[in-house]
């Protein structure tokens, strides 16, 4: 087999990455190890940013996502009892849209079915070799046999697990991370959110998040141990939970049901700054993990992928290679801008078990900060819709 560029990894920035190229006439070919039922089906988080709109919207796959998205001109923040209205329109000039990242995913398949795209799943012992070379090529195990993929490029867009980053020797890895004490626990019922738009809640007992999927499916988060056991979790016990953290005029209109989905997800900070290795690119979360209070996951991803495929094109339709030299440096100076967007909402919004009274106060101190001075807000607010790419 070969193609122009093997894709590792099925998810949505795989898949994105085989539709802008298929569109400008880039072969593809993708590689997932998972079927595309269990693809299709993760719940994952769905606030997209301005960017990351009009990037799937030049991808051809915008039309559902603007007719059911719920566009969103702002976010609440609550602290102390009081409720605090972030109005991105007003601040930015910008808005956010909550569409699912599974909604994403299932467009994205769509697409690449009508356009004839190659998606290989159940894929397995994936194996990357001659990537310094200007021929490399991936081996995998499909229906019972070897194959073996030719190819000019290979994008590693499989997650934080997948072959791609492991393929990069050691010593070429440049790797820094932050583990978070602390996880999420999170639930998705059939019940009406809360509140028009997201609200961020910051309590002595811990965060909680209230979202929504759309007007009849709410998901909600609070703050856990790292350490929890979702069996101790009934969801009297987290519906009582989220209801303490929220102010009385919030908890009195929260509507509570059985809840369709239940899962802990743990908090950390990781990036990998070696972004290319030779004829190897990673792309999302192969290359970087950021927590989700500021829902900044699939629109990095979508960074990525911008900034790859401009540079892919600028390749094949000119043999101009300075975009494919300059990826890594593009795409690492958001990163770390978003880390530290990510970082500091977490920081911001979570009850830390380790920190002392001072830390505690200067906590309490910045969310005041926050909540009272415009030029506060409109830096939260910024980055909140996503920084330009």
């Amino acid at each position: 087999m070969r193609t122009n560029v093997a894709i590792i990894g099925g998810g949505p920035a795989g898949l994105l990455l085989s539709q802008i190229l298929h569109r400008a006439g880039i072969d593809t070919i993708v590689l997932e190890r998972h079927s595309r039922e269990y693809v299709e089906g993760r719940i994952r988080a769905g606030v997209l940013e301005d960017g990351t709109q009009t990037l799937l919207r030049r991808a051809g796959i915008g039309e559902r996502m603007d007719r059911e998205g719920l566009v969103h001109e702002g976010f609440s923040i609550t602290h102390r009892e009081k409720s605090h209205h972030i109005d991105l329109t007003t601040l930015t000039g910008r808005k956010v849209m909550v569409y699912g990242q599974t909604e994403v995913t299932r467009d994205l398949y769509a697409a690449r079915d009508t356009m004839g795209g190659i998606v290989l799943h159940g894929v397995e012992q994936v194996a990357l070799h001659d990537l310094q070379s200007n021929k490399p090529h991936i081996t995998f195990g499909h229906d019972g046999a070897v194959h073996r993929l030719d190819c000019d490029f290979i994008a590693g867009c499989d997650g934080f697990h997948g072959p791609s980053r492991e393929s990069i020797p050691k010593k070429s890895r440049r790797e820094f991370e932050r583990v978070y004490p602390f996880g999420w626990l999170g639930i998705l019922s059939k019940t009406a959110p809360v509140d028009e738009e997201l609200v961020y809640a910051a309590h002595e007992d811990g965060f909680a998040l209230c979202s929504m999927r759309n007007p009849r499916l709410s998901r909600y988060y609070i703050q856990c141990s790292s350490d929890e056991d979702i069996a101790n979790w009934p969801d009297d016990r987290f519906w009582k939970t989220l209801r303490k953290r929220l102010p009385a005029e919030l908890a009195e209109r929260l509507e509570t049901g059985p809840s369709i989905e239940k899962s802990i997800a743990p908090l950390r900070s990781y990036v990998c700054e070696t972004m290319r290795y030779g004829r190897l690119f990673l792309a999302g979360d192969a290359a970087h993990i950021v927590p989700p209070t500021g829902a900044k996951g699939l629109n990095l991803a979508a960074s990525d992928i911008h900034y790859l495929s401009e540079a892919l094109i600028q390749w094949y339709g000119n043999a101009d290679s300075s975009g494919i030299e300059g990826y890594a440096e593009r795409a690492l100076s958001r990163v770390w801008k978003t880390e530290r967007f990510s970082w500091w909402m977490t920081s911001l919004l979570h009850n830390f078990p380790d920190h002392s009274p001072f830390e505690q106060r200067m906590q309490r101190a910045e969310l005041d900060y926050l909540t009272e001075s415009r030029a506060a807000m409109t830096t939260l607010a910024e980055n909140y819709v996503g920084l330009p790419y």
